[in-house]
């Protein structure tokens, strides 16, 4: 089967759906297309707990919709989320869920986009037709774990980042953390606060900057 729209957006994450939310606000009809059964799976299944915005809010917002008045500075996950569902609600964005986009190629006479879909739960196949493609699948959809030299022997528990969600369980527990990008250096402090003995390796140099609340030591 084949089902004709004037835009396809691939990804219902922040991106994909900021997206839609536009062009509603245009009139310009699309479909948007998400593999998982959720939108911004990335916030609700595969985020830690602590995790909060990393700038501040009023940098952070959707098109159209502001944060309400008494939100904190730095957006906590649980509270993003929330954002997302009711930005959702207000733009009537309908995601087709559990579709994965297994091709899209671009026909240069006809001037539009194929995308080859299938429904994740039927195997279903469906080709888009469209004048855009938007691709919003995110760069960091897919867990990337080095091959280094000697893990799969080892004896204890080794994860990726996306699969962590507390200290609480590493308390006491000698953990090393690789990498000191924004997760990085945000799990290490949480498994540090919970108590565990932790350890942290960069692969280059790396200035680390420690911040003081300063406001509290300064005079005014």
């Amino acid at each position: 089967m084949e089902e004709a729209t004037v835009v396809l957006i691939v990804g219902a994450g922040p991106a994909g759906l900021a997206t839609a939310a536009c062009l509603t606000q245009l009139s310009i009809p699309y479909v948007i297309v998400e593999r998982e059964d959720c939108s911004a799976s990335l916030w609700r299944n595969r985020a830690y707990d602590r995790l909060k915005l990393h700038l501040a809010k009023e940098f952070c917002e959707l098109p159209h919709i502001s944060y309400p008045a008494d939100a904190p500075t730095y957006i906590p996950k649980d509270q993003f989320v929330k954002y997302l569902d009711n930005y959702i609600e207000c733009f009537n964005i309908q995601p087709k869920y559990h579709t994965a986009i297994e091709s899209c190629s671009y026909d240069k006479v006809r001037k539009c986009w194929f995308g080859m879909a299938r429904d994740m739960t039927t195997s279903v196949t469906v080709r888009y037709m469209a004048r855009f493609l938007v691709v919003a699948s995110g760069e960091n959809s897919a867990a990337n774990i080095p091959m280094i030299s000697g893990l799969h022997e080892f004896a204890g528990e080794a994860i990726h980042s996306s699969m962590y969600k507390s200290g609480a369980p590493y308390s006491g527990k000698n953990v090393l953390v690789v990498g000191c990008g924004n997760s990085g250096m945000e799990i290490a402090y949480d498994l540090a606060s919970h108590g565990a003995d932790t350890s942290i390796v960069v692969r280059s140099p790396v200035c680390v900057l420690f911040l003081l609340h300063l406001k509290e030591h300064m005079q005014y």
